[in-house]
């Protein structure tokens, strides 16, 4: 009979995994792996200060999320997406996100919309502090919340295939102050919507916020 472990090492495993995927999603949303750019995994592993093995599990990782390639002959490389890419994917996700409201106007609890004003609220602190990254991660958690509220879990995984390839292009919708602001507006107005159950109001307004994302990238994608 096998001893049992405590288990202990495998959890350090899977943490060190989860902090060396979260690294690297970062540098990429955040522009410092360029989208083409070809990822080496001794240079990146000596930034990272980590050995190839890690390196390479985060790199499948961020593979099956879409932002990255595994191509033969030129291993990792940082996924770039056409501007035709990324409308297509704009556009099935406003669609996706407008049936979400309708259905979530319906089944969502009291306490449930509750949890996603405290969510927006720590966003619009965010905001005011000028924390960027910190808003723009709980602007991606509201939006999957929204269509989680819609209690259909196959809308849900569709939904973060492509939510999770347009992470780079979701955050540069925030550049400048202008832009930032209009999609915080935006963002109120989604979550007044959604606290009054209109369900045509919310689908309006999460559809004008996805048309007004492509506005905000189209010029740099």
């Amino acid at each position: 009979m096998l001893e049992r472990t405590s288990g202990r090492g495998a959890i350090e495993r899977q943490s060190l995994h989860r902090e060396i995927v979260n690294r690297l999603r970062d540098m990429i949303i955040e522009g410092e792996l360029r989208p083409g750019e070809r990822l080496y995994e001794t240079q990146l592993g000596e930034a990272l200060g980590v050995s190839r093995t890690p390196l390479r599990e985060a790199l499948k990782s961020l593979a099956s999320e879409g932002l990255v390639e595994l191509v033969p002959s030129r291993g990792a490389v940082v996924r770039k997406f056409t501007p035709k890419d990324v409308k297509d994917m704009l556009v099935l996700i406003r669609s996706m996100e407008e049936l979400a409201a309708r259905l979530a106007c319906a089944a969502a609890s009291d306490e449930q919309i509750a949890q996603l004003r405290a969510l927006h609220n720590q966003m619009t602190a965010h905001y005011r502090a000028g924390e960027r990254m910190e808003y723009y991660k709980l602007n991606q958690q509201i939006h999957s919340s929204i269509v989680a509220l819609a209690d259909n879990p196959h809308l849900a995984a569709f939904h973060e295939i492509l939510q999770a390839r347009l992470k780079r292009v979701r955050f540069i919708g925030h550049e400048g102050p202008q832009k930032w602001a209009a999609a915080m507006a935006e963002h109120d107005e989604i979550m007044a919507a959604l606290e009054a159950r209109d369900a045509d109001r919310l689908a309006g307004a999460l559809g004008r916020h996805l048309d007004n994302a492509w506005h905000r990238v189209e010029q740099s994608v």
